[in-house]
C-alpha cells in the first residue's frame, strides 16, 4: 500500500434550494407523492419550452464567490444526449464547453484543492428498482418518479489534487459547510441534495503521469465515500501489481458487500453528442447582479473558525465542531454575548459546555440546542465561574434546566446547593481535618508521588464531607499551603 499513491478527483452534485425547478414552475420539494410535481416542460412533452430560473443563476454566483471561481462573461447550456428512463426528454440540459464558473479553489487543512468548474444543469428523475438488492439487474420491475427531474443542480468538479480518502472526506465536509453557509442548498446527503462521484486512480509514488481512473457513482454518505475510495485504490493497485490493466469504467459502490462493482465503460464527452441548447439564450450575468451577490455574502466557515480560535482562545477542533453542526455556532455566539461583561466565566467555558453537555443532549434528544436558551447557558457558566457551584453540581443543574426549562440560578437557590467559597470558612475546616489526621499529613509530606496522591485524596474527601460542597479551587489552594508548611 505504501508503494503507490492514490489520485482522487470529486464531482459533487448539489441540488439548489430554489422554490421551483430549473426550467419550469413546478415546485422543488423533496418527499412529495411521486409524479405530482411535474408539467409539460420537465416531462419533455412536444412543444414545451424551458425558461431559466434566475435564482439558480444567482446561487451559482454565490458559490463562485465562496470558492474563488471565475465567472466568464458568457455561458451556454447544452443538450447532453443519452437514453435512460429517468430522463424523460432523452437528453439532459447541462453545460459543457462554456460553463457559468471556472478555475476556483478551496483550502483543506492547509492544502489547496483546485476546482475546475461548477456548472448548472438539471437533475434527473429517480428510479426505484423493486426486487432483491434494489438494483436494476435483480429487479422484478422498476418505477420512475419524475418529481426530481428538472430540479436545479450545481455540479462542482475538483482537480485531481486529493491524495487520500480522509482528505476527500474533509474536502466534502468543507464544501458542504460552505454551501450551507451561503444558503444555496440544505446539503442533506440522506435526501440526495448532495451526491458524490469519485474518480480514483493509482500510480507509483515517483510517477508523474496519472493512472487509468474509475468513476464511482452516487456516493451518498461520507462513510461510503471513505470505504469506496480505499477499496477501489487497493483493487487497482492489486491489478497493477499482478501486471493487469485497470479499465476506465463507471463502478457502483455496494455498501453491504463493501466493494465496488463494474457498471459500464466510461463514456467520453463525444459519446453524449453535446450541442448548444437551441431553446435557451446564453447566460450573461450583469455586473450589478454580481455586485449584489458579493455584497450579500455571509462569513464563510474557514473565516468563522479562524475568528473563534483567535477571539475565544479555543482549539481548532472545537471551532470546527461549532461551525459544522448546524445552528451550534450561532447558539454559542449568543451565549458568549450574554456572558460578556459579567466577569464570571469565559467564551472558552461556554464552548466547553456547548460542545460537551449541550451537544450530547442535542444528539440524544434530537432537539435543537435552543431548547435551553443561550442566555440560560450563559447564566450557568457564570455561576460556575463565580464559584457558586462546582462543575459537577452544574451538570445536575443543567439537566434540570433542560427538563424543567428553569433558569440555573433559580434551581441553585431552590435546592440550596451553593458551594462554600469563603476562604476563612474553608481554611477553618481544612485546619480541623488536618488536626484530626496528623499522621496522614506527615505521610503525605514523606511519601512518593503515588502515596501523596492517595493521602491527598483522603484529605480532600474529609474536607468536602465537612463542607458539604466547597469551591475546589480555593480548597486546593489552601490545602497546598497547609501541606507545604506555608
Amino acid at each position: 500500500m505504501t508503494a503507490y499513491e492514490t489520485v482522487i478527483g470529486l464531482e459533487v452534485h448539489c441540488e439548489l434550494a430554489t422554490a421551483s425547478k430549473m426550467f419550469c414552475g413546478c415546485p422543488n420539494e423533496f418527499g412529495d407523492e411521486p409524479n405530482t410535481n411535474v408539467c409539460a416542460v420537465c416531462l419533455g412533452l412536444p412543444g414545451s419550452l424551458p425558461v431559466l430560473n434566475a435564482r439558480a443563476v444567482e446561487y451559482a454566483l454565490r458559490v463562485a464567490e465562496a470558492l474563488h471561481l471565475r465567472v466568464p462573461g458568457r455561458s451556454v447550456f447544452s443538450r447532453k444526449n443519452y437514453f435512460y428512463p429517468d430522463m424523460p426528454k432523452d437528453y439532459q440540459i447541462s453545460q459543457y464547453d462554456e460553463p457559468i464558473t471556472i478555475d476556483g479553489w478551496i483550502d483543506i487543512d492547509g492544502v489547496r484543492v483546485g476546482i475546475t468548474r461548477a456548472h448548472l444543469e438539471e437533475d434527473t428523475g429517480k428510479s426505484q428498482h423493486v426486487g432483491v438488492g434494489g438494483r436494476i439487474h435483480d429487479a422484478d420491475y422498476s418505477l420512475v418518479d419524475y418529481n426530481r427531474a428538472g430540479v436545479p443542480l450545481l455540479e462542482i468538479v475538483s482537480e485531481p489534487d486529493i491524495r487520500s480518502a480522509e482528505q476527500a472526506k474533509r474536502y466534502v465536509e468543507e464544501l458542504r459547510a460552505t454551501l450551507l453557509a451561503v444558503g444555496v442548498s440544505d446539503v442533506k446527503m440522506e435526501e440526495g441534495s448532495l451526491r458524490i462521484d469519485a474518480n480514483v486512480s493509482v500510480r507509483p509514488h515517483d510517477a508523474t503521469e496519472f493512472g487509468t481512473r474509475a468513476e464511482i457513482k452516487n456516493l451518498n454518505s461520507l462513510r461510503s465515500l471513505l470505504r469506496a475510495i480505499d477499496y477501489e485504490a487497493e483493487r487497482q493497485w492489486a491489478l497493477t501489481r499482478a501486471g493487469e490493466k485497470v479499465v476506465q469504467e463507471t463502478r457502483h459502490w455496494d455498501e453491504e458487500q463493501g466493494r465496488t462493482i463494474s457498471g459500464r465503460s466510461k463514456e467520453e464527452a463525444h459519446d453524449y453528442r453535446y450541442f448548444p441548447e437551441p431553446d435557451l439564450v446564453p447566460v450573461e450575468p450583469t455586473q450589478e447582479m454580481r455586485d449584489r451577490v458579493r455584497a450579500s455574502m455571509p462569513e464563510l466557515p474557514a473565516a468563522q473558525r479562524a475568528r473563534y480560535v483567535e477571539q475565544w482562545g479555543i482549539g481548532a477542533e472545537d471551532a470546527r465542531v461549532l461551525v459544522d453542526v448546524p445552528g451550534l455556532a450561532e447558539y454559542a455566539e449568543r451565549a458568549v454575548a450574554a456572558l460578556d461583561g459579567t466577569g464570571d466565566g469565559s467564551a472558552k467555558d461556554v464552548v466547553n459546555w456547548v460542545r460537551q453537555e449541550v451537544l450530547a443532549y442535542v444528539n440524544e434528544s434530537g432537539l435543537s440546542p435552543a431548547v435551553l436558551s443561550p442566555e440560560m447557558l450563559a447564566e450557568l457558566v457564570g455561576v460556575v465561574g463565580a464559584g457558586t457551584i462546582s462543575r459537577q453540581q452544574a451538570k445536575d443543574v443543567l439537566a434540570e434546566s433542560l427538563r424543567e426549562e428553569k433558569w440555573p440560578r433559580t434551581i441553585v437557590e431552590e435546592r440550596g446547593i451553593s458551594q462554600v467559597s469563603d476562604e476563612s470558612a474553608i481554611a477553618e475546616v481544612i485546619d480541623r481535618v488536618l488536626a484530626a489526621n496528623p499522621g496522614v499529613a506527615d505521610e503525605y509530606r514523606a511519601g512518593d508521588d503515588g502515596a501523596r496522591k492517595k493521602k491527598r485524596g483522603f484529605l480532600m474527601g474529609q474536607i468536602m464531607r465537612d463542607l458539604q460542597g466547597g469551591n475546589a479551587q480555593i480548597i486546593n489552594k489552601i490545602l497546598d499551603q497547609r501541606l507545604s508548611g506555608d
